[in-house]
């Protein structure tokens, strides 16, 4: 075993990365394979989730932006019910409503105007004058 190859086996990052790719690609074998079906613990789901869920945070946080966390085009790989069943589940789980993930929902990093953070644009104002603003400027006193 070379030098550099045993620095990459011991980098958590490396792991991580050759995780995800053991992952997928048992469970395309698996779903293939079994017609469908999954003999995946409960438990076994649950920690790739919370490894998922905990990784995409601190990469998001840390990096202060946001990017897809899902692979492929729109659902290319996941569709819509999967999304919606396991986005139920994640608020149940937390015991979170959908009118707690309505407050909590924000403008994402990388979009126009984004205002804190050490990469923040300046935000630009973009509608129209509120009426009281509107009186104001044209007013002479």
């Amino acid at each position: 075993m070379s030098e550099s190859s045993h620095i990459l086996r011991n980098d958590p990052s490396s792991q991580i990365e050759d995780a995800a790719s053991r992952i997928w690609g048992a469970l395309q074998s698996n779903r293939e394979g079994n017609g469908g079906e999954l003999s995946v613990s409960d438990e076994a789901v649950a920690r790739l989730l919370t490894a998922a869920i905990k990784l995409y945070y601190a990469k998001t946080d840390g990096e202060d932006r946001t990017f897809r966390p899902l692979m492929g085009e729109r659902d290319e790989y996941v569709c819509a019910t999967e999304v919606i069943t396991a986005a139920t589940e994640l608020l149940r789980a937390m015991s979170l409503s959908p009118m707690e993930l309505a407050l909590w929902w924000r403008r994402r990093p990388d979009d126009a105007g984004f205002t804190s953070g050490p990469h923040a644009e300046p935000a630009t104002r973009t509608d129209a004058p509120l009426p009281s603003e509107a009186q104001d400027s044209g007013s002479t006193s």
